[in-house]
């Protein structure tokens, strides 16, 4: 998961505090959900149903992009697709990667940062990035992500991005999230979210508590990180700039999906900046063919 520079023109290199965040997170990530392997198949049938609405029909190949410990990719290869997938913490690849050998899938992963990926222009039927942008500080790492996604996927292709609701926290500044329990079969953990507000009113300083029940006591563990509480209009302008086509929101009560879903096309070769450093045959999985793109969303079948 990237984390950018708080200047509005930056694409500066990932901090070493936000990798660290993730890799000393990967270990016990799962035990933030009630049920990790219901949100994974729930997460993918969501992701499935939004895909072949934007590509027809499917299964199709795949970039989970920020894949953390692999709940999008993992979801969507026990549903026959092809996925890969990048982060910049090399622990939480290393957790996606066991996580994917003891399901016997395929999940080809390599650590970069979602503003420069390592592959040939055409290279997906589609990218998916889930709850990663808010790392990303400014509207142009943004954009510059976003030309990025475009660029990796074929003529047609679709770019999928969900991000927290955050119109009405960024409004009212609010302090943060209730808390999130999940309990295990000898344990429990709570997870809470604070959130210190810049002066900007678009950034904040989140720093993220975690207790798990220990004898009869508490383990707490604290980690911080700066995010971006980017709107929709952000968002929807800065896919608008980084070429994408057909670009809409979609919400919850309509997908499925725990969060509201940015869904673009991508128009093709071009529309990216940055310089591929790597094939993506190097990474296990041939190149996407090209083809005609699916159905318009509502339009028959």
């Amino acid at each position: 998961m990237p984390e950018g520079d708080a200047r509005e023109g930056s694409t500066a290199s990932p901090r070493t505090a936000s990798v660290a965040f993730y890799d000393d997170l990967a270990a016990t990530y799962d035990r933030l959900y009630p049920d990790w392997d219901t949100a994974i198949d729930q997460q993918a049938e969501a992701l499935d149903a939004a895909l072949r609405q934007r590509l027809g029909g499917g299964p199709h190949l795949v970039l989970d992009c920020a894949v953390g410990i692999g709940t999008q990719a993992l979801g969507l290869g026990r549903r026959g697709y092809r996925t890969a997938g990048t982060d910049i913490s090399k622990g939480a690849l290393r957790r996606a990667r066991a996580e994917a050998g003891r399901r016997g899938l395929r999940l080809p992963l390599a650590a970069a940062d979602m503003r420069h990926l390592p592959f040939v222009e055409d290279s997906f039927d589609a990218v998916v990035c889930v709850d990663a942008f808010a790392h990303l500080l400014s509207v142009a790492d943004a954009t510059h992500a976003l030309r990025e996604m475009a660029r990796v996927v074929r003529p047609g292709g679709a770019v999928l991005v969900s991000v927290r609701d955050y119109e009405v926290a960024r409004r009212d500044r609010l302090p943060g999230t209730l808390p999130q329990v999940s309990r295990g079969a000898s344990d429990q953990t709570i997870a809470v979210q604070v959130w210190d507000w810049h002066a900007d009113g678009c950034t904040y300083d989140l720093t993220h508590i975690v207790l798990v029940s220990e004898g009869h006591g508490w383990a707490v563990t604290t980690r911080t990180a700066t995010l971006r509480a980017f709107v929709r209009d952000e968002l929807l302008a800065a896919a608008r700039s980084a070429g994408l086509t057909e670009v809409e929101w979609r919400v919850p009560a309509a997908t499925g999906f725990f969060q509201p879903l940015l869904v673009g096309r991508s128009p093709g070769r071009g529309a990216g900046v940055g310089v591929a450093t790597k094939d993506v045959r190097e990474a296990g999985i041939e190149p996407a063919r090209p083809k005609a793109p699916g159905p318009k969303p509502g339009a028959s079948a």
